[in-house]
């Protein structure tokens, strides 16, 4: 290793708090997992809150300067790892944040773009986690709630700054939604579940993935609904 210099030094993944009927949220293990296989990531644990939430990726970034930018949500009901493809200028909420805002209708951003692509190597990190047997797809939608505005507020700071470092390195950013886990979550009997270990292997190999130097793959993971 040159220097002192850490593997993952230089890639933020961030978590949720738990929200609405969800005492607690799979991601704050996965990103305690990610701590502790992956030296040198930064780790944070986001307010589910869509000023405090968008304000804090941002300082983040603009803060530490990463390379790779991985946020995590719970998507209570899906039964997959779910990467996201896009990030839309909306914030419509379904139910309060935790701060008891219920923005409708409302853009993240100002005059920001509809929609911003995400720029992991979303199917490569899909087809690794099947190889290892993880259930995974690539989602078309984020939603509308706090983790796609999270998704959007990261991809369009990435965006004004160009998206390339002047050393030549390309900041990318993405968000990996994960379903509820089965060993942790006192209302898994209402969703979908994986296991806490499999939810945090899911999370290491995307940052690993996410990390390496290589192209996306290109195979058909459009859906028609």
């Amino acid at each position: 290793m040159a220097g002192d210099q850490l593997p993952y030094e230089g890639v933020l993944v961030t978590a949720f708090d738990p929200f609405g009927e969800h005492k607690t949220n799979p991601t704050i293990a996965a990103a305690e997992a990610v701590a502790r296989e992956c030296p040198g990531v930064l780790t944070e644990v986001l307010p589910v809150e869509f000023e405090a939430a968008t304000v804090r990726i941002r300082e983040l970034m603009d803060e530490h300067h990463p390379h790779t930018v991985i946020s995590m949500g719970l998507a209570a009901g899906r039964t997959e790892i779910t990467p996201e493809r896009v990030a839309i200028n909306v914030m419509d909420a379904p139910i309060p944040d935790n701060s008891g805002a219920q923005p409708i209708d409302e853009p993240v951003v100002k005059g920001g773009p509809a929609a911003h692509f995400l720029t992991l190597p979303n199917k490569a990190i899909v087809q690794a986690l099947k190889d290892e047997g993880i259930p995974a797809s690539l989602s078309n939608s984020a939603g509308t709630y706090v983790c796609n505005a999270v998704a959007y507020a990261a991809a369009e700071y990435a965006e004004s700054r160009q998206g390339v470092f002047s050393n030549g390195t390309v900041l990318n950013t993405g968000f990996i939604h994960v379903p509820e886990s089965a060993d942790r979550s006192p209302v898994t009997g209402e969703y979908p579940a994986l296991s806490q270990h499999t939810v945090n292997a899911a999370v290491i190999l995307s940052t690993q993935i996410s990390t390496e130097p290589r192209s996306d793959l290109r195979y058909s993971a459009g859906k028609i609904s």
